[in-house]
C-alpha cells in the first residue's frame, strides 16, 4: 500500500510517499548527462494532461526522482475550472477516512478541512485542486502522492527537458498546436514522450492512420527521433498500488534506451523498442475490441463460453487487421493480445460497453464519461472501419474470390461501427453477429491474412 515503510528497501520523504533506493540516483544523473545537465540546472519534467494514466505516471516519476529537488523538476499541468459535484466529494471523502496514510497526510499538510466543507456542500472542490493533494477525477478510489500542478500551459511546458502527453488522442493536436507557439524561441529540442491510445483517419491522398505522435511531430515540428510512444497492459490504478506491470518505450534508440533504464521500477518493468507507429497503433486497436468484450459480457450475464466465442472472432480480426499494418505481424502479438487481455478484464472501454448494453448509458452521452474520461475506442472504431471500408485497399474475398473492402471480411468491427458511430441498431446487435450462421470460422480469417500478402505500409504513412 501506498505510504507503508518495507524494511530495507525505501525511505519515507518529507510528503510521507515512499521512494526506492535501487539506483535512483544514478539513473537520474545518467539522464541528465545525456541532456546535457550541470549542477544546479534542473531537469524539467511536465506532464501534459491529468487523467488516470497521465496523472499516475507522473506520480510514479515523482515518487521515484522527486526527492532530488536540486536536480529534478516534475510538474502535471491540467485545465483549471473543473469543478468536482456533491457526489464525488462526498466519496472522495469516504476514501481519505479510510486510508490512515492520507488522512494522516492531509491533517499535517492542513488541507483536510476542505473535505469536510465539500462533503457538506459548504466548499466547492476543483480537480486540480485536488490533484495537487494527491487525487485523480477519473481514478477517486486511488490516492497518490502529492503533485506539483500548474494550470497556465506556457508556464508549464515553455523550457521542460521532457514533456509527456497524457490527453486523449482527440484533444493532442489541438494541445501540442498551442504548445508549439511557446517554443519558436527554444534553443534545445525537448523530448516527448506520448501515452496516448487512440487514433485518427486521414483518407485523402491516400487512406492512411494519424497517431498521437503523428499529431504532436506535425504540430510542433520537434523531430520524430525525439518523440516516444509509451504502451503496455496497464491499469493506471494497478500499477500505483505496485501490481507488477510491464510496458515498452517505442522510438528512436538514442532516446528509448536511455529512458526505458530511467523509467524502469522493480514493478514497473520498461523494454525499449524501435518500432514506433505499430505499437502506437495497436495500443488503439485493442480498445476497438474491448468495448464490444463489455457489450457480450452484459447481454450474456457474463456467460464465460460467450466471451469465449467473442474472443477468438475479435482476436482473429485484429490479427488480419495487423497484416495489413506491418511487415512482421508476429513480432506483435504477445504485445497486443497482453494489451488486449487486460483491457478487456478490467479497462474502461470493457466498462463503457457493459454501460451500454446495461443502458446505463447511451452512445448519445458522448465519449467523454464522468469519473471515466475519454473513451478513446468510439473514435478508433470510427477510424478503424472508415479506413478499411476503402476500396483502393481491397482483398480477395477468401469464398468467391472477388475484390471486397478489408472491412467486410471484419464482422465485429463492422457491427461495432453500426451501434456506435451510424447508431443504427442497439448493443443486442453485437450478439447477432456472432451468431450469424454465415460467420466464418475465425481460422480461416487468420489463415487469409498468413497465405496473402496484405501488407499495406500507405496506411501508416510510409511509401
Amino acid at each position: 500500500m501506498v505510504g507503508t515503510v518495507e524494511k530495507n528497501h525505501g525511505s519515507v520523504n518529507s510528503n510521507g510517499s515512499l521512494h526506492n533506493s535501487n539506483g535512483a540516483e544514478e539513473k537520474l544523473d545518467e539522464l541528465r548527462r545525456l541532456l546535457g545537465k550541470t549542477d544546479g540546472d534542473l531537469l524539467k519534467i511536465v506532464g501534459v494532461g491529468a487523467g488516470a494514466w497521465g496523472s499516475v505516471f507522473a506520480a510514479l516519476l515523482q515518487d521515484a526522482y522527486g526527492h532530488f529537488r536540486d536536480k529534478v523538476q516534475i510538474r502535471i499541468w491540467r485545465r483549471p475550472g473543473r469543478s468536482v459535484d456533491r457526489s464525488t466529494a462526498e466519496h472522495l471523502f469516504e476514501v481519505i477516512n479510510s486510508r490512515e496514510d492520507v488522512l494522516r497526510r492531509l491533517i499535517r499538510r492542513c488541507a483536510y478541512l476542505k473535505y469536510v466543507e465539500a462533503r457538506l456542500g459548504d466548499r466547492t472542490l476543483y480537480a486540480d485542486e485536488i490533484l495537487r493533494d494527491g487525487f485523480c477525477l477519473n481514478m477517486i478510489d486511488t490516492p497518490f502522492c502529492p503533485l506539483k500542478v500548474v494550470t497556465n500551459l506556457q508556464e508549464a511546458v515553455w523550457d521542460a527537458d521532457i514533456v509527456v502527453n497524457g490527453l486523449p488522442s482527440t484533444e493532442t493536436r489541438e494541445v501540442f498546436e498551442e504548445i508549439s507557439r511557446y517554443w519558436k524561441e527554444r534553443i534545445t529540442v525537448p523530448i516527448i514522450i506520448s501515452l496516448a491510445k487512440g487514433i485518427e483517419a486521414a483518407l485523402d491522398p491516400v487512406p492512411r492512420i494519424i497517431t498521437p505522435t503523428q499529431m504532436i511531430k506535425c504540430a510542433t515540428g520537434v523531430p520524430i527521433e525525439n518523440i516516444l510512444y509509451l504502451g503496455g497492459p496497464n491499469i493506471a490504478s494497478e500499477i500505483y498500488n505496485k501490481e507488477y506491470a510491464n510496458a515498452r518505450i517505442c522510438g528512436s534508440e538514442k532516446w528509448s534506451k536511455p529512458l526505458a533504464k530511467f523509467l524502469r521500477q522493480p514493478y514497473f518493468i520498461v523494454w525499449d523498442n524501435s518500432d514506433l507507429v505499430t505499437h502506437e497503433v495497436m495500443g488503439g486497436l485493442k480498445n476497438v475490441y474491448a468495448i464490444g468484450a463489455g457489450m457480450v459480457a452484459a447481454l450474456t450475464n457474463e456467460s464465460a463460453t460467450s466471451k469465449s466465442v467473442y474472443f477468438a472472432h475479435c482476436t482473429s480480426e485484429m490479427i488480419f487487421i495487423t497484416h495489413l499494418l506491418t511487415e512482421q505481424p508476429e513480432k506483435l502479438a504477445g504485445p497486443l493480445l497482453a494489451d488486449t487481455y487486460v483491457t478487456l478484464l478490467k479497462g474502461r472501454n470493457a466498462w463503457y460497453g457493459q454501460m451500454l448494453a446495461k443502458g446505463e448509458l447511451s452512445p448519445d452521452m458522448g465519449d467523454s464519461i464522468k469519473g471515466k474520461g475519454m473513451i478513446q475506442g468510439v473514435s478508433a472504431i470510427g477510424a478503424f472501419y472508415e479506413l478499411l471500408s476503402q476500396p483502393s485497399l481491397s482483398v480477395l474475398h477468401p469464398e468467391d474470390n472477388t475484390p471486397v473492402a478489408p472491412a467486410e471480411l471484419c464482422p465485429i468491427l463492422k457491427t461495432l461501427y453500426r451501434i456506435l458511430i451510424r447508431r443504427e441498431c442497439p448493443s443486442q446487435a453485437i450478439l447477432q453477429a456472432l451468431q450469424d450462421e454465415t460467420m466464418n470460422d475465425p481460422r480461416e480469417r487468420i489463415e487469409l491474412a498468413q497465405s496473402h500478402a496484405f501488407y499495406r505500409p500507405s496506411l501508416l504513412g510510409q511509401p
